[in-house]
């Protein structure tokens, strides 16, 4: 929320008004109206107005007279810090070998309210219509690195999210059923990986497993995606044993704060 006042003077309102406009639309599934926007920052649909005209013109948010949904250069506010990150550099030759051997791309993400955001990456081809690369944000739900994450959750915070996120359809795959969710996120537990199924785009599989920190909480995800129709979700459930020990390599280079 952002405060009404500040007693500071060099508080300004504006700049925090639209930050928060352009989170909105990071986190949203899919494009929104101005009213839908307003409504998910709590403001008034004249300042959101505003916002937005200003993203606009700056070339943050793209709109097609109805919708307004981020642009690339969102990527660029944080994209170069990431990429500088200990962790995500010492984690490219992880990822390089992980590549090497199973002849896919491989990619790291963390979690980020109902978002993942990607980290690391190391692409054999363009898997998706988008062109993933670090700082690129997709929906938690119906990802297998978002389905890692948010079944390592507790309870209290796996509710919030659930709660605040529309389970918007990508594809006909797509699980929409917050119940049905709950026992795919038990099973992803259970047998410490997520399979993805064309359920964020056509012709995409993924799998995914936890990277445990050195306290044994989950923090980050290593997943691996290809083409639907050269790889089925056997082949990618058989590549889970050399994901685990390539999540074991990331988790020692995150316990030695590289």
């Amino acid at each position: 929320m952002i405060p009404d006042t500040d007693p500071s003077l060099e508080f300004v309102t504006a700049l925090a008004r639209g930050l928060s406009v352009l989170r909105a639309l990071n986190d949203a599934p899919q494009p929104l109206t101005l009213s839908e926007t307003a409504q998910r920052v709590g403001l008034p649909r004249a300042a959101v107005r505003r916002s937005l005209h200003t993203l606009q013109q700056t070339g943050y948010v793209h709109s097609d007279g109805r919708t307004y949904t981020p642009t690339t250069e969102t990527l660029h506010l944080g994209a170069a810090h990431l990429i500088r990150q200990p962790f995500a550099v010492a984690a490219q030759p992880v990822l390089r070998d992980l590549s090497t051997q199973t002849g896919e791309s491989c990619s790291v993400a963390v979690l980020n309210g109902a978002v993942i955001t990607y980290v690391a990456r190391v692409s054999t081809s363009r898997i998706m219509s988008i062109n993933l690369q670090v700082g690129t944000q997709l929906p938690a739900f119906c990802t297998s690195m978002g389905r890692v994450l948010l079944a390592h959750l507790d309870s209290d915070d796996l509710e919030r999210v659930l709660s605040s996120t529309p389970l918007t359809a990508r594809t006909p795959f797509t699980i929409t059923d917050v119940g049905v969710l709950r026992d795919e996120l038990r099973q992803v537990r259970d047998q410490g990986y997520a399979v993805i199924d064309q359920e964020l785009e056509l012709g995409l599989r993924s799998v995914a497993v936890p990277i445990p920190a050195a306290d044994g909480h989950v923090r980050a995800a290593l997943n691996i995606g290809a083409n639907a129709a050269s790889r089925s979700t056997a082949d990618l459930r058989s590549l889970v044993p050399a994901l685990h020990a390539a999540a074991r390599r990331l988790s020692v280079l995150d316990a030695a704060g590289t």
